[in-house]
């Protein structure tokens, strides 16, 4: 559980600076990509994040998730 935590926590830091497709946030927080796709549909499906354009997707903060970060 708490591996989880750190690892979408890590992938929310990442995203509250910019936009970032699934690969570049692996890479940025040292995690396995298939990792990294976990997580984001874990936070999609909470509403924290959401995917933008084609595939690679983009991923970005929803206004819920910005606001849990605050």
């Amino acid at each position: 559980m708490k591996c989880g935590l750190v690892a979408r926590t890590r992938i929310l830091t990442v995203l509250e600076q910019r936009v970032a497709d699934a690969t570049t946030i692996a890479i940025d927080t040292a995690q396995s990509y298939e990792a990294v796709f976990h997580h984001l549909r874990l936070l999609e499906l909470e509403g924290t994040v959401k995917r933008r354009g084609k595939r690679p997707y983009s991923w970005v903060l929803t206004g819920f998730g910005q606001k849990r970060l605050a």
